[in-house]
Parts: C-alpha cells; structure tokens; sequence
C-alpha cells in the first residue's frame, strides 16, 4: 500500500497554491465540453446532469465514488497505471482534488534495429477530480493510500460544536 501525498489547506478561502488554478481550468474545459455536448442534441432535452457528466468522464478520465459514514467522507478514485508518486491530494474543509500525472514514455523506438513505429497511442495521461463535501471536514486528519489501481481518501468530519 503507497502513501499519498497531502496538501492540507486549513482555510476554505486559501486558493493560492497552483492546484486551485489547475481545477479551475479544467471545470471551464468541463463546462464548454458539456455545453458542447447539450446543443449537439439541442434544447430540451432535460438532460444537463448526463451532459455534464459525459464532458466530465472525456476530459478527466477517472471513476470516482464519495462514500458518507457517520463520522467521515470516504473518496474512492480509479487511476489504473499510476504511483503513489504520480498522485496529489489537496484537501480543504469543504473540498477534496485528486491530480494525478504522468507520462506514458516508450523510448525512441526507432533507432532500434529492424523497428519501425507505424502507430502508437501512448500520450501523456492526466487524471483530475475535484469533490465538494456536504459537510466540513478536519482536513489535518485527511489520509490517503493507494492500492492495486485505487486511490482511497478518508476525510473525517469535523467536530460539531456542543449544544448548550
């Protein structure tokens, strides 16, 4: 099992750190592509949620489920072919972002002896999801293990204050 590296940003308001930029830029590909996809179809459809989802699965690639237990989030992210290296976690009190990147690198090929690359469809695979929570979370006390293929994000809640 491989530890994950954690970025905790204690302040919601905290968005300097370059992942913040990185999520925003991808919901905007998010957004045109969905946009895209509902007037291929045209208005009326009653479908955004769909075409919302099919922008987000094209351009982020990476199944994810959120779990909610009595006392916790649990985030479960798909990324087949990565490391522990490869992944990121950023974790703030109303939100969980995965970034994971790599590169599919195979060499040059062609100064092999006798080889000669008439296709490939290795590329560069990036993997981002960006989860807003219901609820606060102790982001201090967010772990992350990754295993056989499977990021696994335990985000405790945060602590309700008593009532008097």
């Amino acid at each position: 099992m491989g530890e994950v590296n954690i970025q905790k940003v204690a302040k919601a308001d905290d968005r300097q750190l370059p992942i913040f930029e990185e999520a925003e830029q991808m919901m905007q590909r998010i957004r045109e592509r969905a946009f895209s996809v509902f007037a291929g179809h045209g208005a009326g459809s009653g479908d955004a949620l769909s075409d919302w989802l099919t922008a987000e699965h094209e351009l982020c690639g990476a199944a994810s489920e959120l779990v909610e237990q009595d006392h916790s989030y649990g985030l479960n992210v798909a990324l087949p072919g990565f490391q522990p290296k490869d992944i990121s976690v950023t974790a703030t009190p109303r939100e969980l972002i995965v970034s994971a990147k790599t590169e599919a690198t195979r060499g040059d090929k062609t100064k092999e002896k006798g080889l000669r690359v008439c296709w490939s469809e290795f590329r560069s695979s990036d993997a981002y999801r960006r989860v807003e929570l219901p609820a606060d979370i102790q982001v201090a006390k967010v772990t992350a293990n990754f295993e056989n293929g499977l990021l696994k994000i335990n985000a405790p809640k945060a602590q309700k204050p008593a009532k008097k």
